[in-house]
Parts: structure tokens; C-alpha cells; sequence
């Protein structure tokens, strides 16, 4: 069952009709799904010890016990209780690529969109903060984190009004990741929605992000992105510069030289994610965005059962 809101966004949409739809079709759902257990989603930090234990591959570095590690001369990890309260941040990439492809029922903003009402949702209802830093082609506006129905309602508000942007050279993402690296000084679950295409550079600041923030990369993608098809001659066009060349999708070399540059880009995402440590959602533009979150939450709870 395909959820109606992500892909098919209605003219003249307003947040509350926004959320009340998610509130059905989507949060319901994860209700009965996950049952009321999002802590497989957001395992939330602590400031109370609680236990230590030998340390075992894929553990966080970050928590490693250097004292007790010296005296066993075997590494050990600090557990922590963890606190009740989230402040969860969410990094926007709003750049031309998002609003691939043309149909807007189909917009990677759309779908955007619906996972950060729904997140968002899901988190205050809990008593948790949610804020919000919105990239264009520089941080176009910064949403401080606040609790509440409201606060969704505006986090949806600002984003259906922040327009599309013109095409520009390729977008770089270091500016938006080096930004909440100085703007979040309180340590804070931080979830960066973005197609990640991008120039070189941002795994470094999304790696020192993660030492400090519970980091979750969730990365959007078409399907068209990645599969040409073979129509024949066809205009293919730069989502983010608006360059344009024409090709024969007839040429089977031609595609085969595509699929090999895109399955090399997917390689090399996936390993820029575990170099920085952090967690990756992969959501499709066509995926039920319920399934999306219920698969990512049995991803992060067998992590969690190989790391205790």
C-alpha cells in the first residue's frame, strides 16, 4: 500500500491537511508496526554510567573506556542509561537536485517532506525537541528546536514555502554539515535528508559530526536516477546545473558505461557512510515511506544486538 501524501502532493497542500493525512496513513501505522517501540529508531545518549563491557567490532570508538582499558589491557566501553529527553536536528538539502524529477508527483522534496513531518511527529509526540537547518546554495534559514504539534505544523510550513532554486554549479554540502558543526553545541540526534549529490568533501565534517551527535544519513533517490532505459535518442539534462547532452540510449555500450558510473557512485556512498560511522537509510521516491522506517529500525536494533 502506497502512502498518498509522499509523490502526489495536492495543490494548494497546508500543513495541518499534511499532517492529519501522515497522522493516518503513515504514524498509525508505525503504531501497530513498531509497536510503540521507537527506540529502535532513536536510541536516544546518556549522561549516567551504567554498565561496562568488553569492546566488540562495531562499537563506537567514541565510548571506549581508556582508564579501565589500561588496567585490563583488553578495551572496554562505557553504557550509558539513556535519557529520556531527544533534541533531534534535521539537515535539509533543498538544491536543485531535490526537485528531480519535473513531475511534481514525484518531487525528492515531496518525499522529503513527508519523512521529516513524520519523524518530527513521531518525536514530539514523545516530548522530544525538533529543529531544523534548511540548505539552498548556502544555510537558508535555521528553525531552533522546540516541542509541540506546532512546532511540526511549522517545520511543514517553512519548507512548502521555501521556493525551488535556479540551476547552479554543483552543490557542495560541506557548508550545511561545517554549520551545524558550529551551530549544535549540545550533543543531539541529527538527521541529514539529502540525495547526497554533491561535490568532494562532506564526508570529513559528516565524520566529525557523528563524534560528537547521533548522526543518521537518510538518502533520496529516483529510480530514473539510476536506470536509462533504451528509448531511443533522448535529451538528458544536469539536475543541478541544467547542463544538457544528447544521447542514443539505443548504444548498448553507452548504457553500459552508465550503469558502471552509477553503480561506482553507489559503492562509493556506501563507503563514505561507514567511514564516517554513520547509520544510512536508502529511500526511494517509490518506496512506502512505512516500510522505509520499519526497515530502517530492524537495521538499527540487529546493530544494537551486535554491539551489546
Amino acid at each position: 500500500m502506497n502512502m498518498p501524501t509522499s509523490g502526489s502532493r495536492p495543490d494548494g497542500a497546508v500543513p495541518e491537511r499534511i499532517l492529519q493525512s501522515l497522522d493516518w496513513t503513515v504514524v498509525r501505522r508505525l503504531d501497530g508496526l513498531l509497536q510503540g517501540d521507537y527506540r529502535s529508531l532513536f536510541y536516544g545518549y546518556g549522561v549516567d554510567l551504567a554498565d561496562l563491557r568488553e569492546y566488540q567490532p562495531g562499537d563506537d570508538v567514541r565510548t571506549i573506556d581508556w582508564n579501565v582499558t589500561a588496567r585490563m589491557n583488553t578495551p572496554y566501553i562505557r553504557q550509558y542509561v539513556p535519557e529520556r529527553e531527544i533534541t533531534a536536528w534535521f539537515l535539509l538539502d533543498l538544491t536543485p537536485s531535490m526537485d528531480f524529477p519535473v513531475e511534481p508527483q514525484r518531487l525528492k522534496r515531496a518525499v522529503l517532506v513527508d519523512f521529516v513531518a513524520t519523524l518530527a511527529r513521531l518525536l514530539t509526540r514523545n516530548g522530544n525537541r525538533v529543529g531544523a537547518i534548511l540548505f539552498g546554495t548556502q544555510i537558508e534559514r535555521t528553525i531552533p528546536a522546540r516541542g509541540g504539534r506546532i512546532q511540526v505544523l511549522r517545520l511543514v510550513n517553512d519548507l512548502l514555502n521555501q521556493p525551488p532554486l535556479p540551476r547552479a554549479p554543483l552543490t557542495d554540502l560541506t557548508p550545511l554539515l561545517n554549520g551545524a558543526l558550529h551551530a549544535l553545541k549540545r550533543r543531539s540526534l541529527v538527521l541529514v535528508l539529502s540525495d547526497f549529490i554533491s561535490a568532494p568533501g562532506w564526508e570529513r565534517p559528516l565524520k566529525l559530526l557523528g563524534r560528537r551527535h547521533e548522526v543518521l544519513a537518510i538518502r533520496l533517490w529516483d529510480p530514473r536516477e539510476m536506470d536509462l532505459p533504451d528509448v531511443g535518442p533522448m535529451i538528458m539534462e544536469d539536475a543541478e546545473t541544467g547542463e544538457q547532452i544528447y544521447v542514443n540510449t539505443h548504444d548498448a555500450r553507452f548504457r553500459r558505461r552508465f550503469e558502471e558510473v552509477v553503480r561506482r557512485r553507489e559503492a562509493a556512498l556506501d563507503e563514505a557512510f561507514k567511514r564516517a560511522g554513520v547509520d544510512a537509510l536508502s529511500l526511494s521516491t517509490e518506496e512506502d515511506l512505512v516500510r522505509a522506517i520499519v526497515r530502517f529500525a530492524a537495521q538499527r536494533r540487529a546493530l544494537r544486538r551486535r554491539q551489546r
